[in-house]
């Protein structure tokens, strides 16, 4: 009983800012829409987390995200709710580049699916019909390497 009301003076005493926040939303954000800071409040976190890693703990890591699913207000947001926003998009024109060493090769492309820098998608050599894989760029080209 000791023990109780010596964690319970403990919780009391422990200032508000010493609180964990976390982020939720303030309106229905759908799958698809980018989170802005003006859809996000921060709030304090009232419950232990059993995996505290799973959830958003401040803006900066939403900032410029995706939605992938629908985020409820007022709910934790799971890290994996949101993704990258997409550099490229299928049927949109990128230049795909070979880079090996002091050689470099250009080409235009046409993506076949959507990615964000780092992801692995494929694109279709517009004077080819060749499709290659290659690797996002944060400048929106895709790279691709010798096969």
């Amino acid at each position: 009983m000791l023990a109780g009301a010596l964690a319970l003076a403990t919780m009391l005493a422990t200032p508000a800012s010493a609180q964990e926040t976390v982020v939720v939303t303030n309106r229905v954000v759908y799958p698809g829409e980018t989170v802005t800071t003006e859809t996000l409040d921060e709030v304090p976190l009232r419950r232990q987390l059993k995996n505290p890693a799973a959830v958003v703990y401040s803006r900066v890591e939403l900032e410029g995200k995706v939605a992938r699913r629908t985020l409820l207000p007022g709910r934790l947001i799971p890290v994996n709710s949101v993704r990258e926003a997409y550099l490229v998009e299928p049927g949109s024109p990128v230049t795909v580049m070979f880079v090996h060493g002091p050689l470099s090769i250009s080409a235009t492309g046409v993506p076949l699916q959507a990615g964000a820098a780092g992801d692995l998608i494929k694109v279709r050599n517009l004077d080819s019909g060749t499709v290659v894989s290659g690797t996002v760029m944060a400048d929106g080209t895709v790279r691709v390497g010798a096969s």
